[in-house]
């Protein structure tokens, strides 16, 4: 069984350090989802060539996620990939400030997907080993900090956008990320030029937690242990299907209300945060329920009623209904992203908690690759609210495998 102290006050502190920077990384996502009509216009994209581009995103994304999850369990030293992560997410927007070419729009995308997902191996397992009986809670609290920036992102750049470009946002956007990540090797314990006389107490905190890595032949032998999991194949599956409902509907719901709504930039964004704010709502409350009622019943309402309200969406189109059944899908989808990464670290070697999680965002941003570009497509024969009926098809099959996922983990290993 686990040895780790219960959490210290020092551990809160540096939980709330890791959720801070987790709002950057989501951040510039949700800041590209309300530019991206305005690239479209401005280069003339269709619908799919618009999907498309989310599609490069999120393969890069899928073939990064595997060795990123691979290289947190063997460097262990999460401090400094984390602020590498944060700093590789916001770099390539800035880059793409200066991009004429489409050609040049998808090669900054990719930078993103490769940056975008080294966070999660690191910052996941950390956090599920400092908090070991607070799984879901603790992780519903990071999945927090990403919906605040997903929320706060598209309200700022709606009003930015009243007076600026958007090339020149996000050159301007580079640089709360960069600073973060400066901020996150100081207090990490990663810097050089911090004072070599004091130590400090988040530095020992995290110390206690990260490790030093491990040797290629007990990474291989935990990666052995690892793909025997009972339930992993599902339990990714159920979590790509889950993400290719939500990175479509984030692709495609800002171009519905801007353009079969007649919404102005600023409602857009309005909206937009308007379904981060339910799921930030939503996660804390699903955590909790996940760890106490056990994380298959809470997965499957989440899901069972998130399908529901998406093919309520088809019917509920261009009416104020439809905007409050985004909140609705919001507070139900976004909820059960925190309970498949707490399951998955509970049913994973302790060890080998980068590679789970890297394992599951690969999946997930495999699915996500597939389902903007299909979405597209279909949008561009039958229209938009066509695209709805995917997103609540995906969402079904999500649950779906939530079925063949082992109701319980499995007893801890000796290397847990």
């Amino acid at each position: 069984m686990s040895t780790l102290a219960a959490p210290s006050r020092l551990d809160y502190r540096n939980m709330a350090l890791i959720i801070t920077g987790h709002a950057l990384t989501h951040w510039y996502p949700a800041t590209f989802y309300m530019l991206l009509p305005l690239i479209g216009a401005e280069m003339g994209l269709s619908y799919s060539q618009i999907g498309f581009v989310m599609t490069c995103q999120f393969a890069a994304g899928a073939l990064s996620n595997v060795p990123g999850g691979m290289l947190v369990d063997m460097w262990g030293r999460k401090g400094q990939l984390m602020a590498l992560a944060l700093f590789w997410v916001g770099f390539p927007y800035l880059l793409m400030g200066f991009s004429t070419q489409y050609w040049m729009l998808l090669v900054c995308v990719m930078l993103v997907g490769v940056g975008n997902n080294l966070w999660h191996p690191t910052a996941i397992p950390l956090l599920g080993r400092m908090f070991p009986s607070r799984k879901g809670m603790a992780l519903s609290l990071h999945g927090m900090g990403g919906n605040v920036g997903d929320a706060l992102a598209p309200l700022a750049v709606g009003l930015l956008l009243t007076t600026l470009s958007w090339r020149e946002i996000v050159v301007i956007n580079v640089i709360p990320g960069a600073a973060m990540a400066v901020f996150l090797l100081y207090f990490l314990g990663a810097l050089s030029f911090a004072p070599k006389h004091a130590k400090s107490p988040v530095k020992t905190a995290v110390a206690e937690h990260q490790g030093s890595g491990q040797s290629l032949a007990s990474y291989k032998q935990g990666l052995r242990a690892l793909l025997r999991t009972p339930g992993l194949f599902m339990l990714t599956l159920s979590s790509s299907f889950r993400s290719m409902t939500q990175g479509t509907l984030l692709t495609f719901l800002p171009l519905y209300l801007a353009k079969e709504m007649h919404y102005s930039v600023v409602w857009v964004g309005a909206v937009m945060a308007l379904l981060q704010l339910a799921g930030f709502i939503a996660a804390p409350i699903a955590g909790h329920l996940s760890d106490t009622m056990g994380r298959r019943r809470i997965l499957m309402a989440c899901f069972g009623v998130s399908g529901a309200v998406l093919l309520l969406m088809t019917f509920a189109g261009g009416s104020a209904l439809f905007v409050f059944l985004i909140a609705v899908l919001g507070f139900f989808l976004y909820a059960a992203r925190p309970i498949m990464q707490a399951w998955m670290l509970e049913a994973t070697p302790r060890n080998m908690g980068g590679t789970a999680i890297g394992l599951m965002f690969g999946m997930q941003s495999a699915g996500q690759a597939v389902a903007p570009i299909l979405a597209g497509i279909i949008a561009d024969r039958y229209g938009l609210m066509a695209a709805f009926y995917l997103l609540a098809f995906t969402i079904i099959l999500a649950n779906l495998m939530v079925l063949g996922i082992p109701a319980t983990a499995p007893p801890e290993s000796p290397g847990r």
